[in-house]
C-alpha cells in the first residue's frame, strides 16, 4: 500500500464547520496521514478555503456529478473541479459519472478534449445512487470510454455498494484493473438505512475485497473519526490501514 490518505469528510460535518478543512488536514498529517481529500461539499469559502489548503491534499473530491440529469456532460462542472485540484496542486480530482446514460456516450469527445487540456487525474467513484453506482451503470461507462479512447482509473469505494445493493466483492473482481484509489469504508445496517463504519466493524468481507483491489494505490479512510482525542483516534487508525497489507 503506497500512501494512507484521510478524507476530510471523515471528520464530520459539525467537527468542519467548526474547525474548517485546515484544521482537520492539518491534525491528519500530524497523525500520520500521507496526505488528504479535500470535500468540495464541505468548503465553506471555497475562495479562500482552497488556497489555504494548498499542498496538504493530494485529491479533491467534487460533489458534482459529470453528466447532468438528461445525459448531457456538465463541462462547468468539470471545469469547476480541475479548478478547485488546480489550486489545491492535487494531482487527482474525483467525481462520480452522474446521469450518464446510452444518449451520453457522443460527448464522451468533450470530456477527451477537456482533460487533454489539464495534468489533473480523473478519477471516477462509484457513488450510492443507481445510475453512478452500480456495477452495470460503471462497467457501461467504462467500455464507452474504452471506446473513445479514453484512459479513466476509478476510485473504489469499499462502503458504497451497500448503499445500491450490489456485492463490494463482485465489484472489486469486476473492476480491480482499472482501480487507482481505493476509500476504505466499512458498512453496517440499521433498521432504516446503511452507515459507515471502519472495517473491523463492517459486515462486508472487507479482506476479501481488499485482496482484489490493488495495493501499490492511495488507500484513504472513509469512515468516521469520532472521540475525545481525535488526534489518537486518527493515528491509531492510520495505523491499521497501514497493517492490513503488511506496510509500516
Amino acid at each position: 500500500m503506497s500512501q494512507v490518505l484521510i478524507s476530510l469528510s471523515s471528520f464530520g460535518a459539525a467537527e468542519i464547520g467548526r474547525h474548517g478543512q485546515l484544521w482537520c488536514s492539518q491534525l491528519a498529517k500530524a497523525a500520520g496521514a500521507d496526505s488528504v481529500e479535500v470535500r468540495g461539499e464541505l468548503l465553506r469559502d471555497p475562495a479562500t478555503e482552497l488556497p489555504a489548503l494548498a499542498g496538504l491534499a493530494s485529491v479533491y473530491s467534487s460533489p458534482e456529478g459529470l453528466w447532468a440529469e438528461g445525459g448531457w456532460l456538465d463541462s462547468a462542472a468539470l471545469g469547476r473541479g480541475i479548478a478547485a485540484a488546480t489550486t489545491l496542486g492535487a494531482r487527482r480530482l474525483k467525481m462520480s459519472i452522474g446521469d450518464f446514460g446510452p444518449s451520453s456516450h457522443g460527448s464522451l469527445w468533450g470530456l477527451k478534449v477537456q482533460l487533454a487540456e489539464t495534468r489533473i487525474e480523473l478519477v471516477i467513484e462509484n457513488d450510492q445512487t443507481v445510475s453512478a453506482g452500480t456495477l452495470p451503470a460503471l462497467q457501461a461507462f467504462f467500455d464507452a470510454a474504452d471506446r473513445a479512447g479514453l484512459d479513466l482509473g476509478m476510485t473504489f469505494d469499499m462502503g458504497n455498494w451497500h448503499w445500491v445493493g450490489e456485492c463490494p466483492l463482485q465489484a472489486a473482481q469486476a473492476l480491480g484493473r482499472r482501480v487507482r484509489y481505493v476509500h476504505c469504508k466499512g458498512a453496517q445496517r440499521l433498521p432504516a438505512k446503511w452507515v459507515a463504519v471502519p472495517l473491523a466493524d463492517s459486515v462486508a468481507p472487507w479482506r476479501a475485497v481488499l485482496r482484489a483491489l490493488p495495493a501499490d494505490v492511495p488507500h484513504a479512510i472513509e469512515y468516521p473519526l469520532i472521540g475525545d482525542d481525535l488526534f489518537a483516534i486518527t493515528r491509531d487508525q492510520i495505523s491499521h490501514i497501514r497493517s492490513l497489507r503488511g506496510t509500516s
